[in-house]
């Protein structure tokens, strides 16, 4: 039986050998498309090359393209366990012409790997065309031999292609396998084509036309091809199953599942094995790709995966993180193929574990309230909307985590309720938004088009002469940009640093020939490989093909390179103290200052961020010489590069080392692939200071610091402050510590001093008067006291020691604060199914404006903002005593 990475490499293999360059898989956070939440198709990566925005060396290409479908439009995710071929995550295998060979040459290969390397039996495989596509059908009955009544013409979209209303488009050619009549459904086109007998393995695009408008269609000057197959589809009809859940790939990791919770993946316990399986790949490989869990966005949609996952796990038995030790699993079954598995993995379980264990406490939470909201509901019933909205809203409760455990009651929920609360939301925190004059990518595609990638001169120095090739301004292309007009300039090379890799752009000036002088106050990387020199024209005006002399912010950019090298050496420092689990979840890198995020659970303690700067200054001090070589990514990586999840690299990259390791040996302290700009030496660094730790999200912390100059300012800043503190106490600064402490314990011994003062005189009425004791109302023990300056949390103590003295009886006491009233009511136990303490509160707190009230019927507490009411207060509280 051929194993699952076996069918991969034979496909790929196969497209190899038949001159198409094997592409990897793109990270599954789209690079370059904002409509996409997650890449969802093979093509994802191609799409600009299609829509002709942008060019490729390559004609031919195939792949097998990581994908997830668990959000947006693309959203398969309530599907996963209940159905035989839905997964979150799959792999699509496609091969790609870019304008090269068409349909006969596609059609071939098609159907010489199902039919020759995949060893399908002929009988057993039927095609759909375009019902007009008159052209695939002649070559389907010549290439493959088929009778017509095997070639199924379509008549609907299912079988026409289109990337949106406009663009690229074209018909399509499907490749259906026939499980044989034991299997109830009907050919596609049929009535029963619903059924399971026949299933859809491939998908042929023929991307033969340009949608101008809904009237216009043209053909296209170059059609390409476009292929998808689902990898765990064709997996399982080569091996014998029907259910892609029986794969070898699936069975392995549901086997660990069974192992890990103790539960056999048979009955009902089946489905809930195979959610865990399908949503450990989705989740792991959104983490490897640089996706963390938070209520937002594509964090939002990893979480609820998560969840899903977890809430299955909890069905199964689960009463602690379990899904963190199946990340071994997966990593044997895929990580051959996507090493990024392995160089994640401390980052995978450690994220997982601290995830289910929030989870768990959330999952308590939310099924209790669950129970309540669904008493009274029986089959055929339906939650309201804002019922699940607040379960979400209020308790991280994901709304297909609701749908999952109502579906077994039969209970629908009204997602349309739920959508407009959720509306409603969004309106209330919609905050305002900024706009710029900003060239669409259009623009920077077509004008990368026309020119090659900008030559950086940067590592060598800040200088430099080049020729103007490009000039976008207003959003668009000009030929000319004059004075104190803004834009963006393309030279063919420029010792000007693009903003990347969180390294803040270069600043400086541009003069040209004739004089004119551009202002440069940003640069950025457009349409991937170009340096646009963001800012204005000081004077004169130039066109195109204009020479130029550049001077970068020289100060500016030895400061950035100073903090850019520090986030290294940082990088390296916080997993030798924290643990491998550490990775860069973003950085920002200018002349002022660094910041650097990072995956971590749990604040960072005092303790260790003085290991950290430690070592960082350790290794500055080394002095020792900063290398830079140039290799293919995969060998970078083999020796021991950290590379970032989620980030595209090109062909070659920079690997940067820095340091010599601290144990004594000579391994260099920090390795990374980077394209930014460093020193020379790591002594130019100079000083790394710590100035700030905090948290970004879920998992996520941020370091804050400075180096050089910066940091020794800070250092002295800090030290004055310690200086004034001392001579205002007239003590030398070594005795601040101690005295600090001594005064701190003063307060408190007074802060219980005045906190007793206030108690004996709230007992005893107010002023030095001797104390009252009880009142009668209406035959019972009463003690009501306004008392000034005493705040809510010490109510409670006056409240029982009044108790305490009557035996049996009320004790109100309202203290006034700020101009607001605090109340506190304490009932005696056997008064307690008389008079409750929460009704009375109550009717106090209406008299001074409050709004309700709690505790229980002997101790009840409520406040209100006007506290000039407080007597008015008491004598309501009497009233309902007096009935």
């Amino acid at each position: 039986m051929a194993s699952l990475r076996d069918i991969r490499a034979t496909f790929l293999d196969y497209f190899g050998k038949n001159e198409h360059e094997v592409v990897a898989s793109s990270p599954l956070v789209p690079q370059d498309d904002p409509t996409l939440l997650f890449v969802n198709a093979g093509m994802v990566q191609f799409k600009n090359v299609f829509t002709g925005k942008e060019t490729r060396d390559i004609p031919r290409a195939v792949t097998s393209q990581k994908c997830v479908r668990a959000g947006g439009k693309h959203n398969d995710l309530d599907n996963v366990g209940y159905t035989a071929r839905h997964h979150t995550f799959f792999e699509m295998l496609g091969n790609f012409s870019f304008g090269d060979y068409f349909k006969e040459r596609a059609i071939h290969h098609a159907w010489e790997m199902v039919t020759g390397e995949f060893a399908l039996p002929k009988d057993k495989l039927l095609v759909t065309v375009y019902s007009e596509d008159d052209e695939a059908r002649q070559l389907w009955k010549k290439i493959a031999g088929l009778s017509d009544d095997r070639i199924i013409g379509i008549s609907t979209s299912d079988n026409f292609w289109s990337m949106g209303d406009t663009g690229p488009c074209g018909p399509c050619s499907e490749i259906f396998f026939d499980h044989g009549d034991s299997i109830w459904g009907g050919p596609p086109g049929s009535p029963d084509e619903d059924g399971d007998r026949f299933i859809e393995i491939w998908n042929l695009v023929f991307m033969q036309y340009e949608q101008r408008s809904k009237e216009e269609r043209i053909d296209l000057p170059k059609p390409s091809i476009d292929t998808g197959m689902g990898l765990e589809r064709i997996a399982a009809i080569l091996q014998g199953k029907h259910n892609n859940y029986d794969i070898d790939l699936f069975a392995n990791l549901i086997r660990a599942g069974e192992d890990v919770l103790g539960v056999k993946a048979e009955g009902d316990a089946l489905g809930s094995h195979r959610v865990i399986a399908d949503h450990l790949r989705s989740t792991c490989f959104l983490m490897a790709d640089g996706v963390t869990p938070s209520n937002e966005g594509r964090g939002y949609v990893l979480r609820r995966i998560m969840r899903r996952a977890m809430r299955h796990a909890h069905l199964l038995g689960a009463t602690e993180p379990v899904m963190w030790k199946l990340v071994p699993a997966l990593e044997a079954e895929m990580g051959d193929a996507y090493p990024e598995l392995g160089r994640a993995r401390a980052l995978l379980e450690d994220t997982l574990k601290v995830e289910e264990a929030n989870f768990q406490r959330t999952l308590g939470r939310g099924l209790g309230l669950l129970d309540e909201a669904t008493a009274k509901l029986g089959e055929g019933d339906s939650l309201p909307g804002e019922t699940a909205f607040k379960l979400y809203d209020t308790y991280g409760f994901p709304l297909d985590l609701t749908q999952d455990a109502l579906r077994p009651r039969g209970i629908d929920v009204d997602v349309d309720g739920f959508d407009a609360e959720m509306s409603k939301q969004k309106e209330r925190s919609k905050g305002g938004s900024l706009s710029s004059v900003v060239a669409p990518d259009e623009v920077w595609f077509a004008v990368r088009e026309k020119l090659q990638p900008t030559e950086f001169l940067g590592y060598a120095g800040t200088t430099g002469e080049g020729k103007l090739n490009a000039i976008v301004s207003e959003g668009a292309e000009a030929k000319a940009i004059g004075e104190s007009q803004t834009g963006e300039l393309i030279f063919d090379r420029t010792p000007f640093y693009g903003e990347s890799g969180g390294q803040a752009g270069d600043t400086g000036l541009i003069t040209f020939e004739n004089g004119a002088i551009f202002r440069v106050e940003d640069t950025q990387k457009r349409a991937g490989d170009l340096h646009a020199h963001v800012g204005v024209m000081e004077k004169g005006e130039v066109t195109l093909g204009d020479t130029a002399q550049y001077a970068v912010d020289a100060g500016k950019r030895t400061e950035t390179k100073s903090n850019h090298s520090a986030t290294h050496l940082l990088h390296a420092a916080l997993r030798d103290v924290l643990g491998a689990h550490v990775t860069q979840k973003g950085s920002y890198v200018g002349p002022d200052r660094l910041r650097f995020d990072f995956s971590h659970n749990g604040a960072v303690t005092a303790e260790e961020m003085t290991k950290i700067e430690t070592q960082v200054n350790a290794v500055i001090r080394q002095n020792a010489a900063v290398s830079t070589r140039e290799m293919a990514p995969e060998a970078a990586i083999e020796a021991g590069a950290m590379a970032l999840f989620g980030e595209k690299y090109g062909d070659t990259v920079r690997v940067l080392s820095m340091g010599r390791g601290l144990a004594g040996d000579e391994k260099a302290y920090s390795v990374e692939l980077c394209g930014g700009t460093h020193v020379e030496r790591t002594g130019d660094i100079a000083l790394f200071k710590i100035i700030g730790e905090s948290s970004v999200s879920a998992g996520v912390r941020r370091i804050e610091g400075l180096t050089g100059e910066a940091a020794r300012l800070y250092m002295e800043e800090q030290m004055s402050f310690g200086r004034s503190a001392a001579e205002a106490l007239k003590i030398p600064a070594a005795d601040l510590p101690a005295r600090v402490a001594a005064m701190q314990g003063e307060r408190k011994t007074l802060e219980r001093q005045l906190a007793e003062a206030k108690k004996q005189l709230a007992m005893g009425g107010g002023g030095g008067a001797a104390p009252t004791g009880p009142e009668d109302v209406n035959g019972t023990k009463f003690i009501g006291r306004v008392v000034e300056g005493v705040g809510g949390r010490d109510l409670r103590g006056l409240v029982d020691e009044a108790k305490s003295s009557m035996g049996s009886g009320i004790a109100v006491f309202i203290g006034v604060n700020d101009g607001k009233a605090a109340l506190a009511v304490g009932v005696s136990d056997d008064l307690a199914s008389t008079f409750s303490s929460v009704d009375l509160v109550r009717a106090g707190s209406a008299a001074v404006g409050g709004k309700g009230g709690g505790g229980r019927p002997d101790f009840a507490q409520a406040g209100g903002p006007d506290g000039s009411k407080a007597e008015a207060a008491l004598a309501a509280i009497k009233s309902v005593i007096a009935g």
